[in-house]
Order: C-alpha cells, then structure tokens, then sequence
C-alpha cells in the first residue's frame, strides 16, 4: 500500500512536467514510467530519505492536480457549510497532508511493475478513469490502481484514485464529517494542520 502512494504522488509530481497536451491513458504511462525510472535509481529515497521526498514534492507544483474537487469529494455536504476562505484553507491543508502522506510512502518501492488496461477516448469525452495494475515481484496478487482524471481546458487533471476499488478520497469522507460534527468547519482545519505540523516535526528528523 505504501508503495501505491508514492507511485501515486510522483505521478502527480511528473504531469507537471509535460507541455503538450496527450490522451489521458498516454500520460498516465509516461508520467509512471518516469516515476519507476527515478524511483529505481535515486539512493536517498531508497534509503528512506523522507525529507528529501518532501522537497521534491514541495519543489515540484501539481498544476494538473485538482485537490480543490478533491477536497469537495472528502468532504461531501460538509463542503457547502464552509466559507470560500474555509474552502481555501481546507483545500490547502487537505493537499499538505496529502502530499506529506505520499512522499513518506516513495521509500518503500520493491521493484513493483506496472500492467496498463486497455483504454478508449471517445470524442468529447471529458471525465474518464484510466485502469493499471500493480504486480507483485513475489508472484502475489495483483493490485488495481485506477486514475479518475477530468479535462479542463486543454489540461487533464487527477481528481480521484481508487486503490482495490477503494476511492483514496472518499476514503476521509466519515472522518472530516465527524469533525465538523464535533469542532465545526474551524474543527476540521486545527485537526489538518495539526497533522501537518507533526510531519513538519517528523521530516526535520529525517
């Protein structure tokens, strides 16, 4: 599962990285290629160098990745209930605790590989999920890793991530309800950023 999220936030990382817009199953492969490639070879994360998985994250913007719907999808009703300055501060704090959760986990790559479904774009089509799988070097059991992306512009954008059929996102949802259930809106931002804080004091340790 560890080494799912950090495939997960390199992807992210990399889309940054392409100028020119391609098919959202091409762009998945690529950025994943690139993603095993620097995984295999960079000896500080392979060694467990946190902080620098941090910075790379923090170095590298997500410009492709909408954590503004993200945000809106864990919190469900809950979203209309914030002010746009809660919003901002939910999404910003929602994304922090995402990417620290991510970089931590790009340590733990065995030398995984990556199987890519068949995939189809239909004309006009603007919300898709692009379907790979994560085989085991063991011979274990494969993992389903799927990619719901959506097109803005000339952009395609992550917005959600099912690992096992278990949407990433969605997966908050019954915890940021029972926050804002006890604490408020208000409640829920302290909690974020107090986790936040903890891996700031974690990764200074790494």
């Amino acid at each position: 599962m560890k080494f799912i999220v950090g495939l997960i936030t390199f992807f992210v990382l990399s889309v940054a990285a392409l100028a020119q817009e391609v098919a959202p199953d091409a762009l998945i492969r690529s950025v994943t290629d690139e993603v095993l490639e620097i995984v295999r070879t960079d000896k500080d994360l392979k060694s467990g160098n946190t902080r620098k998985a941090l910075e790379l994250v923090d170095t590298r913007v997500l410009p492709h990745f909408n954590f503004t719907r993200m945000t809106q999808l864990a919190l469900g009703r809950e979203w209309r209930k914030a002010s746009p300055a809660q919003q901002k501060l939910l999404t910003d704090e929602f994304r922090e605790l995402l990417v620290r959760t991510y970089s931590k986990a790009l340590t733990e790559y065995k030398n995984q590989t990556i199987a890519y479904k068949p995939f189809s774009l239909k004309s006009g089509e603007v919300d898709v999920k692009v379907r790979t799988e994560i085989r085991q070097p063991s011979g274990g059991k494969p993992i389903e890793l799927d990619y719901y992306l959506e097109k803005k512009g000339n952009d395609w954008k992550v917005y959600d991530i099912e690992v096992g059929g278990i949407s990433l996102v969605m997966n908050y949802r019954d915890t940021f309800a029972s926050e804002v259930s006890s604490g408020g809106i208000d409640g829920l931002v302290k909690t974020l950023q107090a986790k936040n804080r903890a891996g700031d004091t974690a990764a200074t340790k790494k």
